[in-house]
């Protein structure tokens, strides 16, 4: 491609500095021949709170932005100050992608399209029958309706806060059906994993700031597949020592450069090279740990 249209995209979020997101973007746009500029607004740097998240977008809006990635803590304080929600967005209540075109602002969700692609290709005929689901935040949500989409039979969503996984339940039921969805508090852990085929995680436990384990590693067993939405480190405690229990695991890699892909193509209209992007992503891993 040999046109010079550029864009300019930006990451709004806390703690972003070590996101790997804005060279994964930066590289494809390289390849395809586009100008394309990745800015990180780190809400810590900017010394602003989460609630400043409608300032921020207003103030992207007049700079010229053509989209921005929304993470933690922002995904649900974005919504009010968007023009237009897709379904996916609205059914979930969270939002990771703003498109920014002719003055409105439009918030998508690619977490659960990008969590159901990587399922598909890292964890292929992963049985689906009863699958725990550790997290009830907007990533929880993603990965819940991505699970019920790719044909979950039962799932349960589990959390430090109980109700609020019962809310995320009954959200999905409203969507998929009452009886493919319940929630509970952490206590519930121990009896619905004896009779689960696979274990999600998707609470912040495990990245270099949360450091550890998500649960009793006694409740990890062989024939249980795991995955894991904590990409900083790829390797978490959770995903090492599964593997090494012989489980079979997907680690936060693959959900990373999957909603990439879809942010990529709603930002410019262009379509990205999936396998190409999975090849930047593991080189840009291996450098950092280089460094």
């Amino acid at each position: 491609m040999t046109d010079a249209q550029g864009f300019l995209v930006g990451l709004v979020g806390s703690g972003i500095g070590p996101s790997l997101t804005p060279p994964l973007h930066e590289r494809e746009a390289d390849e395809l021949g586009l100008r394309y500029l990745y800015r990180r607004l780190d809400l810590d740097r900017l010394e602003r709170p989460a609630s400043a998240i409608g300032e921020i977008l207003a103030a992207a809006r007049l700079a010229g932005y053509d989209g921005l990635n929304v993470t933690h803590p922002c995904k649900q304080l974005v919504i009010p100050h968007l023009d237009e929600l897709s379904p996916d967005a609205a059914a979930l209540g969270a939002v990771n992608t703003v498109v920014l075109r002719d003055g409105r602002a439009v918030g998508h969700n690619t977490d659960w399209s990008g969590f159901a692609r990587a399922f598909d290709r890292g964890l292929p005929e992963a049985v689906l029958g009863q699958v725990v689901l550790l997290g009830a935040g907007g990533a929880g949500a993603a990965v819940g309706h991505a699970l019920l989409t790719l044909g979950a039979g039962r799932l349960t969503v589990l959390d430090l806060d109980g109700a609020r996984a019962g809310e995320l339940a009954r959200a999905l039921g409203e969507r998929f059906g009452a009886d493919r969805a319940e929630g509970g508090d952490l206590g519930r852990l121990p009896a619905v994993l004896a009779d689960a085929d696979g274990l999600v995680h998707a609470t912040p436990t495990g990245m270099a700031a949360h450091p550890g384990l998500p649960l009793d590693a006694g409740l990890l067993r062989p024939q249980l597949w795991v995955a894991d939405i904590v990409y900083r480190p790829l390797e978490t405690a959770l995903v090492r020592t599964a593997r090494d229990l012989g489980c079979r695991v997907l680690d936060g890699g693959r959900m990373a450069v999957f909603q990439a892909v879809d942010s990529f193509r709603l930002f410019t209209g262009v379509e990205p090279d999936p396998d190409r992007m999975l090849a930047h992503f593991t080189t840009l891993v291996s450098d950092v740990r280089v460094r």
